[in-house]
């Protein structure tokens, strides 16, 4: 008899708030704790969710044009939706983020430039540089009118990436 490995597939849906993150994070460390995750690959990975989060719960279901969607109701998407999916294999763990807002392609926005002196340095910006760092792979494409944003961190680090676009 061959056995098989039966591979779970965890998913969550969340709301388009800030509690998003908290319950994701939550999510993550129980799957991290259930699959005896590393102490680095539980921090890559939550580090990554949390800034991906954030920022879709941020911008995603407002206009681009609108700086203040509480003024303007027609600039906010009817029902958000976000996504997460994670696939937890031996070599790599994998995550998924779909949402329903705006098309945007974190992989394709450039890194802030680094500064020179404390003087210069400013608070947030990169969390994509972070990402990159943390996980092996970066990929995004827009399917269905939905967002995907597939996120790979392998269980040994094997170094920084750049983002890639798989439309």
């Amino acid at each position: 008899m061959i056995r098989q490995h039966v591979t779970q597939v965890d998913r969550l849906q969340l709301p388009a708030d800030q509690n998003s993150v908290r319950l994701a994070i939550q999510w993550l460390d129980a799957i991290g704790e259930r699959e005896k995750w590393s102490a680095e690959l539980k921090f890559s990975l939550s580090i990554s969710v949390d800034e991906v989060l954030a920022n879709i719960v941020s911008y995603a279901f407002i206009h681009p044009s609108s700086h203040n969607a509480k003024q303007n109701p027609d600039t906010l998407i009817a029902t958000p939706k976000i996504v997460l999916r994670c696939l937890s294999r031996s070599t790599h763990v994998q995550i998924e983020v779909i949402d329903n807002g705006h098309p945007f392609d974190p992989t394709q926005t450039p890194l802030p430039s680094l500064a020179t002196s404390l003087e210069q340095a400013r608070v947030g910006g990169h969390g994509l540089r972070l990402m990159r760092h943390y996980l092996s792979t970066i990929a995004y494409s827009r399917r269905a009118g939905h967002n995907c944003l597939r996120m790979i961190a392998r269980a040994k680090k094997t170094g920084p990436i750049s983002g890639t676009n798989s439309d």
